[in-house]
């Protein structure tokens, strides 16, 4: 099977969406959760057309099979560390046969370039436990619940690095 390394980034368009959460889809089933909570959770995870006009959404193909994605978008104001202005990582998915070859890392590389371009101060996620690692290794670190009611448990933050 080919490298991650062999695949192009691009925009997403809307003919794109069926492959996109087809992704979507295969990544979130292989996530660590009982099975009812995965298919009842699957639809707020899908893209929609709408979608595409207000979130950055890029995907990674290899040849013609689409096998990655990540959207962002700002952060809310108050949701990144204080002070901050937050580009809100709002999905990074990678199908699972090209997992663990650094495709979400050069997804997650689009969106701090998209950061740094946008003048953020840095990259916020709201992860699952279980992409909790992948952001740890990749230099993120986890936020404080300041409020049960309001924050995510698995908030990672990361300073835009400075261009060189």
């Amino acid at each position: 099977m080919p490298d991650s390394a062999t695949a192009s980034l691009r925009p997403a368009s809307v003919g794109d969406l069926d492959a996109v959460n087809a992704v979507v889809e295969a990544a979130v089933m292989g996530w660590d959760l009982p099975e009812r909570v995965k298919r009842l959770s699957l639809p707020s995870y899908r893209y929609q057309p709408h979608d595409l006009g207000h979130l950055d959404l890029i995907v990674a193909v290899d040849g013609e099979r689409l096998i990655g994605v990540a959207a962002w978008e700002p952060a809310p104001p108050g949701d990144g560390p204080a002070g901050t202005r937050a580009l809100l990582l709002h999905g990074l998915y990678v199908a699972p046969e090209r997992q663990g070859r650094g495709l979400g890392t050069r997804l997650l590389a689009a969106a701090e370039m998209a950061s740094r371009e946008g003048g953020f101060d840095g990259v916020l996620v709201r992860a699952q436990r279980s992409a909790h690692r992948f952001f740890v290794a990749q230099g993120f670190t986890l936020l404080a619940v300041a409020d049960p009611d309001r924050d995510y448990p698995h908030r990672l933050w990361r300073p835009t690095p400075v261009a060189t």
